[in-house]
């Protein structure tokens, strides 16, 4: 065995609920809220704490109750491979992203159609790299911009494309705008989730590829959260005006998501011992590699909840019914976090459990459902013929 292919084995063994957390035996049994009560993210400043910060206090609903509800309506549509990313359109249908095949297909909300509108040049699949996130323009009516976070051979980058829907079914994509290049890129970590927030500007989280120095390094992209203008340059607002670093200390950044009080949540990989859902401040320290869950460290934020790495290895979130779901692949099960403001309501509480297999993506869907993509054809997943899947959840 080479030393460069032993390096890579000794990486894909080690103790890492990165992106499905096959291994991570080191975490302590059972989920951390049932044994204790969450301790409370640090309150907002202020009622507003600038763009895609904590948020308007006044705007919150009242907590949602402690006990909630998930029925499986439908299935939406199958046979799906490596769906990852996902993103809802104006009237909602959905695009979805391959993975390891590299293309974006249209899914008909109504009739679960599958058309494939085409795929992105230069996405280079391997490991936990590929077609990654997607988002859709807030301006999309206007300027049918599609965007794509993805690996290529060098880097993880984040691209837009046009949308045409004239055109023939798999070329309806236009040639990649790149946005943003040389994000750090490695076999594993490689984050990938990008969405726009309540101020119009698109967040993306990474990860550290593995090269743990990165996560704490604010001139890298690698461990972070990134906070940027549609064109891809610094967002005003950021902490660093020259910067793109929104918040930094992260390990591998999944899920992204904004609650009724414009509060941005982001769901985190652990390394042996705890998975983290996060309440984002800006320029603030979330701890990797000095801290994995809550370690009371000065300097560093404690996520709101953490999970033992068997039970969740989170991938996306989505905020509805006055709570934040959790999509999880090595636990398998979707959890329901109930918010009251910037902390929980009650303790978090698992859905569907060993029901779907690994759960990648889920999205809002019109009135109190949810949708939820499922991960099986992945590479750690044991698929049936049917997988991959979106499933309509009706929620409470």
């Amino acid at each position: 065995m080479t030393a460069a292919l032993a390096a890579v084995v000794a990486l894909l063994a080690t103790g890492c609920s990165s992106d499905g957390g096959d291994a991570g035996s080191g975490g302590l049994p059972g989920l951390t809220p049932s044994a204790s009560a969450p301790a409370p993210a640090p309150a907002p400043a202020s009622s507003s704490t600038g763009p895609g910060g904590a948020g308007r206090g006044a705007s919150d609903a009242p907590p949602p109750p402690a006990k909630g509800s998930v029925k499986v309506a439908a299935t939406l549509t199958e046979g799906l491979k490596s769906p990852w990313g996902a993103a809802v359109l104006p009237g909602g249908d959905l695009l979805v992203a391959s993975r390891d095949e590299g293309t974006i297909t249209r899914v008909g909300a109504a009739d679960g159609k599958k058309t494939v509108v085409g795929s992105v040049p230069g996405v280079a699949p391997a490991g936990e790299g590929g077609l990654l996130g997607l988002a859709v323009s807030p301006r999309f009516a206007s300027d049918r911009q599609v965007y794509a976070y993805f690996t290529t051979a060098s880097d993880n980058r984040v691209a837009r494309m046009l949308f045409d829907e004239r055109k023939p079914a798999g070329k309806r994509l236009g040639a990649p705008d790149t946005v943003l290049r040389d994000i750090p890129k490695g076999i594993t970590h490689n984050g990938g989730r990008i969405a726009f927030g309540p101020d119009g500007m698109l967040y993306a989280g990474t990860g550290e590829v593995g090269e743990t120095g990165l996560s704490q390094d604010p001139k890298s992209l690698g461990g972070k959260i990134l906070r940027m203008t549609p064109d891809g340059r610094p967002a005003p607002g950021n902490p660093d005006p020259d910067s793109l670093v929104y918040s930094l200390g992260h390990r591998n950044v999944q899920g992204l998501a904004w609650d009724s009080g414009d509060r941005l949540w982001a769901a985190e990989f652990g390394q042996n011992t705890w998975d983290e859902l996060n309440l984002i401040e800006p320029g603030k320290n979330y701890g990797w590699p000095e801290a994995e869950g809550r370690a009371g460290k000065a300097g560093f934020v404690d996520p709101v909840a953490q999970w033992s790495t068997e039970e969740a290895s989170p991938s996306g979130i989505a905020y509805a019914q006055g709570s934040i779901w959790m999509a999880g692949l090595r636990g398998e099960r979707l959890w329901r976090i109930p918010l009251d403001g910037p902390k929980p309501a009650a303790e978090p509480e698992a859905f569907l459990t060993g029901e779907h297999g690994r759960l990648r993506t889920v999205l809002p869907a019109d009135g109190s459902g949810l949708w939820l993509l499922t991960s099986e054809t992945d590479g750690r997943g044991t698929p049936e013929r049917e997988d991959d899947r979106i499933l309509r959840l009706d929620v409470s």
